[in-house]
């Protein structure tokens, strides 16, 4: 009997075990339920579900937006207090800039070499992927 049972309800979708569940609950219940019940109790909960999962991802935002605020306050702050940090940060950065403007002007003299280059590799991959992932 408890075989037959778990086969069947392995057998049925989770509206139709509802709604089995629903008539074996009711019997004595003299109002008739709903054609659509199921329908709207299941809407609503994934209406439920979808409020928590939305009102996780606003707290997430927010959370990384005080986490932005923070850090930048502590930056400027640090810049504040240590003036020297904030010097040789500064000088970094600008040195950074300059290599990378020498680096864009280096590549754009050679253009037509890294551009073949650059077909090359993508040929390599793909022929790489190609072999690996074949017919499937």
């Amino acid at each position: 009997m408890l075989s037959e049972m778990m086969f069947m309800s392995a057998n049925k979708s989770n509206k139709e075990k509802l709604d089995e569940m629903l008539r074996r609950a009711l019997p004595r219940h003299t109002e008739p339920v709903p054609a659509h019940f199921t329908h709207k109790l299941l809407t609503q909960l994934r209406e439920t579900e979808e409020r928590r999962i939305l009102a996780r991802v606003i707290l997430e935002e927010r959370l990384s937006i005080a986490g932005c605020v923070a850090v930048a306050t502590i930056a400027i702050v640090a810049a504040l207090v240590f003036p020297s940090i904030a010097e040789s940060f500064t000088n970094q950065i600008e040195a950074f800039v300059y290599k990378m403007s020498e680096a864009v002007e280096a590549v754009s003299r050679q253009w037509l070499f890294h551009t073949a280059f650059a077909g090359a590799l993508a040929f390599a991959v793909y022929s790489l992927v190609d072999l690996l992932a074949g017919d499937s």
